[in-house]
């Protein structure tokens, strides 16, 4: 019994930011994500790393140490740890300690902390600004809704830019080296098409010029279709959209937040939010 009440307790703490504890200790933790990932960011530069190397390596060993004991401790206090492995947060979790211990038999594979700055969307919950995690997930919904059509539109895409690039081959190859071949004309249009425009490739001839400034005008109209698709899902998803919650309580059976504010169970799979009441 003592032992539910001192996981419940850890559980309170490291997982929800209701209470004055929970919340210092989830500030806490993203100050030391930040630290790390600006450690990181300032090592990857010769200079600094060599002045600064052995500061460098004390403090990512040091926040790796603290990171894999809370990591553990989620664990621990989770019902079903596999779950929260499994899940967004736990996953990313796991992946922004490992590359250290990596780097005992990887060289160079320590710069893959970077990805610690995902855990930095804990801020959201922890300050309850639900409204950014709402509009976060409207536009995942949209996106997801939407992946038949952009589908089918990039595989129209491609197509495009395939004959494209033979027409440019035909036109160009031969007497311009650019284009030497009809995967590099298809390069051609693929930078072209979408206007970024590297200028390491250019058409010589007046035909090759003139289809050149036909490709770049039916890129600005491409690049709006997709646009348009996304915005189309977004609008109807804003009609059927849920009433916002700002609860941070985490489910300690399978992890799952987002509950309302009288909820005794979780939603997601029935077990009691807070035993102890």
């Amino acid at each position: 019994m003592p032992d539910r009440r001192l996981r419940n307790r850890i559980h309170e703490i490291i997982f929800e930011a209701d209470t004055p504890t929970g919340k210092f200790f989830d500030i806490a933790l993203l100050i030391l994500i930040g630290v790390s990932v600006i450690a990181v960011m300032l090592e990857s530069s010769e200079e600094w790393n060599q002045r600064y190397h052995t500061l460098f390596f004390y403090t990512e060993w040091f926040l790796t140490i603290v990171f894999t004991i809370e990591y553990a401790l989620r664990l621990y206090v989770t019902v079903r740890p596999l779950k929260y492995a499994l899940s967004f947060y736990g996953i990313v979790d796991i992946m922004a300690i490992l590359p250290s211990y990596l780097s005992l038999l990887i060289p160079n594979s320590q710069y893959f902390l970077i990805i610690r700055v995902l855990r930095l969307m804990r801020i959201f919950r922890i300050f309850k600004l639900g409204q950014y995690l709402n509009e976060g997930d409207q536009l995942r919904r949209s996106l997801a809704d939407s992946r038949n059509k952009i589908a089918v539109f990039l595989f129209a895409v491609t197509m495009l830019v395939t004959i494209i690039g033979a027409v440019m081959y035909l036109i160009e190859g031969g007497s311009n080296d650019g284009f030497s071949s009809i995967p590099r004309a298809v390069y051609w249009a693929i930078v072209t098409i979408t206007t970024v425009g590297y200028g390491d490739i250019t058409p010589q001839t007046q035909i090759g010029q003139f289809l050149s400034a036909v490709v770049m005008i039916i890129g600005y109209a491409i690049i709006a279709v997709p646009t348009g698709i996304v915005t189309s899902e977004m609008m109807r998803g804003e009609r059927r959209r849920k009433p916002l919650r700002n609860n941070t309580q985490v489910c300690r059976f399978c992890a799952k937040e987002g509950h309302d504010d009288d909820a005794v169970y979780c939603k997601y799979c029935g077990g009691r939010l807070n035993p102890e009441q």
